[in-house]
């Protein structure tokens, strides 16, 4: 299945990797850009004096791993990513209620006793359960922080509208009522909702499928559960009852048979210490290598496809052999039919010799009788006188011998006789040989139509396999894509990862020029997010030192200070001075927005260039493999567009 994403960033990634061990193409359109929150004063305050801390959402573990260094308060997650997402950050009581905020609130009611402490709930600006109120009847104190916002885009994200276009979704994914409203309000904006007829929305819960209403989608599925598993185990259906060519499901949302009273809550997982961030980066080498140490050992097995692509080799369609087979028929019959044409001609200049011979005979024997009718009377003459005298009593006497008759018309005669009869020969022999090209003809246009038919066939043949190839390199291209997002993130180097691409980019002169575009960044990776944000306070304070220092004393004095004393107003200050754009420069990198914390900082003035140069020219290099990365993947959707 090719599934569009519409998660944040960090939650899309991680959803991409589990569809693409699944078998499934992800397509990663963010519809939000996550914003950490500065705490407000009394969050330390409280986070001290509370008995535990609730989580609903794994961008609430990072805001509260940003928001505190404490690691110790124990922890009720929502559900088990968020459970996992806390324990990876070095949480190390962490509980999961395995289910939606219902299920959060009556797993505090089993867990924790509203005498023991106030409990603090981390959520966004924005929130689906007020569990503050839940609770506050059973006599919890509950206080609310919001320390991160989910913003959302103003446009449909580029790779969701060229997947959509070129229709090369079948299953759009919904986390939440709010994601369903976004996406609605820019596929509307995109007018892109004819594409969507045949793409199935699945959706964490049937609240989730609310705001899809209007929509014409193919058909909505909710998950039985309101857990990220069960949106996964529901694709996994889809795939296998072959939604793509089917219609079997309803065009409404569909919600589950909600669980009777009888049936037990859903079990409590309780998630303990972990392995930590070095652990899980070392856990993933060796996986890495154990899967690729088994797909090396069973490549002899693979279908010939599969391991020419792996081996870098293009599939090729085998050419028709209908199309020489053809040209060698267009030569026999042009052969044949000229030497019909020829026989034709020979048979034609003796049919027209015979005819003027067959006229003057005619001729001849027309004029010949007239001419002799005087020799003819004179012989009759004789011969009856010759009777008479016979007939007439007389001594013997030696009778002189009659001139022979002329045989002049019974030569002409029988010559035409003759002649009559070749050119009746040769008029048959013309008609068989007429019959004989007919059939010939009939024989070469049922030859021509056989040739036909199995052009178009081996045509049709090769076509299929071709689409083929290129939706199985298209699935690699994005697989590749989503390792160098990975790596671009970690800050590690990543030629191993393009050199995946390889095999990928012969012929394809965008893929290539992608690639090079990010070989220079290969060896050595790009500073990550995290780091460019982790060093910017020191290049700030070393940039507003460089601003203050001139040629006075006073003034040099002051910026040795500066470079001392870290002294500055941090937020989103107005003003076009350093340090407001210093300032404002910190703000979008704690937003995520490291292209507007490179354009304020470009911007400063000249004398704080030896400051900032390092650390922009790392920047710079984050921003165009980032950019890269993403042209990659939007490749990659359009291949899967044409192969569809």
């Amino acid at each position: 299945m090719r599934v569009l994403i519409t998660r944040p960033e960090r939650e899309a990634t991680t959803l991409a990797t589990a569809l693409g061990e699944r078998g499934h193409a992800p397509v990663v359109a963010p519809l939000f850009r996550l914003d950490i929150l500065h705490p407000p004063a009394d969050f330390a305050e409280a986070l001290a004096a509370c008995q535990a801390v609730l989580l609903s959402s794994a961008n609430g573990a990072r805001a509260l791993a940003e928001a505190s260094p404490q690691r110790a308060k124990p922890v009720l997650a929502v559900g088990d990513t968020t459970a996992g997402t806390a324990e990876g950050l070095g949480f190390t009581t962490v509980a999961s209620a395995a289910g939606d905020g219902a299920a959060l609130v009556e797993l505090v009611r089993q867990r924790l006793d509203p005498k023991a402490g106030p409990l603090v709930h981390v959520t966004g600006t924005g929130i689906a359960v007020d569990v503050a109120a839940s609770l506050g009847g059973d006599g919890y104190d509950v206080r609310r922080f919001a320390l991160y916002e989910a913003r959302e885009e103003a446009a449909l994200p580029e790779p969701a509208r060229a997947a959509l276009q070129e229709r090369a979704v079948d299953v759009v994914t919904f986390f939440s009522p709010r994601a369903a409203a976004v996406f609605g309000r820019l596929i509307e904006d995109a007018s892109l909702g004819d594409t969507l007829r045949d793409v199935t929305a699945v959706a964490i819960s049937p609240a989730a499928l609310a705001p899809l209403a209007d929509l014409p989608f193919k058909a909505t599925v909710a998950a039985v559960r309101p857990t990220r598993q069960a949106v996964l185990d529901e694709i996994d259906r889809l795939a296998e009852a072959g939604v793509q060519g089917q219609a079997s499901m309803s065009d409404t949302p569909s919600s589950p048979t909600p669980p009777s009273a009888a049936e037990p809550a859903p079990p409590v997982v309780e998630v303990r210490r972990g392995i930590g961030i070095v652990g899980t980066f070392i856990t993933g080498i060796v996986a890495a290598s154990v899967v690729l140490a088994l797909a090396l050992t069973s490549l002899p097995f693979w279908p010939e496809p599969l391991q020419a692509l792996w081996r870098g080799k293009a599939m090729a369609v085998a050419p028709a052999p209908a199309v020489d087979l053809q040209a060698v028929r267009a030569d026999a019959s042009t052969a044949a039919a000229a030497a019909v044409e020829a026989a034709k001609r020979e048979l034609t200049a003796r049919l027209d010799d015979l005819e003027k011979r067959v006229r003057a005979a005619a001729t001849a024997a027309a004029e010949r009788p007239a001419n002799a009718e005087p020799a003819l009377a004179e012989l009759r003459s004789k011969l009856e006188a010759l009777e008479r005298r016979a007939a007439t009593p007389a001594p013997q006497q030696a009778m002189p011998a009659p001139p022979p008759a002329p045989t002049t018309s019974s030569d002409a005669e029988k010559e035409l006789a003759i002649l009559s009869r070749e050119i009746a020969a040769l008029r048959t022999a013309m008609q068989a040989l007429d019959q004989s090209v007919a059939a010939q003809k009939d024989e070469q246009a049922r030859q021509r139509e056989q040739t036909r038919t199995m052009s178009e066939a081996i045509g049709a043949r090769g076509s299929a396999d071709q689409k083929a190839l290129i939706a199985a390199r298209a699935s690699a291209v994005i697989g590749v894509a989503a390792r160098l997002s990975a790596a671009l993130e970690s800050g590690l180097p990543f030629t191993v990862d393009l050199g995946l691409l390889t095999p990928l980019v012969q012929g394809d002169a965008k893929l290539t020029e992608i690639t090079t575009s990010l070989q220079p960044y290969g060896a050595s990776g790009v500073a990550s997010r995290t780091t460019l944000a982790a060093e910017f306070p020191a290049v700030a304070k070393a940039a507003l030192a460089d601003d203050l220092a001139d040629d006075s004393f006073g003034e040099r004095l002051l910026g040795k200070l500066r470079g001392l004393v870290s002294l500055r107003r941090v937020g989103d200050v107005e003003g076009d001075s350093v340090e407001a754009r210093l300032a404002r420069a910190e703000t979008a990198l704690k937003a995520g927005d490291l292209a507007k914390a490179v354009a304020q900082i470009k911007s400063l003035p000249p004398q704080t260039g030896k400051a900032t140069e390092a650390w922009l020219k790392r920047a710079d290099a984050h921003l165009a493999a980032e950019r890269a990365v993403q042209q990659l993947a939007a490749h990659a959707v359009a291949l899967l567009g044409t192969a569809r």
